[in-house]
């Protein structure tokens, strides 16, 4: 059985260039929130730090901090970079598609309606903010979309990637279902180096 490996990080907040000796993997992906302040200055620092990196494929979605790339037009990226807002890229069989999460969406609503777009068929749905009651827990709150996990349960991608909610880092699985919060960061906005050393990737047939 052919595998392929997947490296998944997200929140790192500008910390990026901290992240050293990452394991290897044939895909990395970046769930969002690789800025703080969400300038255009910090984005490009971390694509160029992204792009640069050693891994076959590369993946990133924007988070609530990275609202300079909402509306915006990202082109120029290495053939191996793929940049998904609402869209997909289908890497050696595998289906992954992203969805951000930018405040104008949530406030005027689009975020549901692109939680229903997502494709049935999806393999690896990568977004910003996790579904109501996976690794969405902080502070006595469930922070996740409750859209979002009725349609996980619906589609049932073999791997739901997310990050957002700091505290709730770590993985669960659910009727086959594997999620993962790869925060990297604490609720401080420091970087954890106990979940950067925890790093390993996911395997998942082609």
């Amino acid at each position: 059985m052919a595998l392929i490996s997947i490296l998944h990080l997200s929140d790192t907040h500008g910390l990026h260039g901290q992240l050293d000796k990452l394991p290897a993997a044939d895909v990395i992906v970046h769930s969002g929130d690789f800025t703080m302040a969400g300038t255009e200055r910090e984005a490009m620092d971390f694509i160029n730090w992204f792009c640069d990196l050693p891994y076959r494929y590369k993946i990133l979605v924007a988070g609530n901090h990275d609202d300079c790339l909402w509306g915006a037009d990202i082109s120029g990226l290495d053939g191996n970079c793929h940049y998904l807002c609402n869209s997909g890229v289908c890497l050696e069989g595998v289906k992954f598609y992203g969805m951000p999460m930018f405040m104008g969406d949530v406030l005027s609503g689009k975020d549901v309606r692109d939680i229903a777009a997502i494709p049935g068929d999806t393999d690896v749905l990568i977004t910003h903010r996790p579904p109501a009651r996976v690794l969405d827990f902080d502070g006595g709150i469930h922070y996740g979309a409750n859209e979002l996990l009725y349609k996980v349960c619906s589609i049932r991608p073999r791997l739901h990637l997310f990050g957002h909610i700091h505290a709730a880092y770590g993985e669960d699985e659910r009727d086959g279902i594997v999620f993962s919060n790869a925060a990297l960061v604490d609720d401080g906005y420091r970087l954890e180096r106990t979940r950067v050393d925890a790093l390993t990737p996911f395997y998942i047939d082609k």
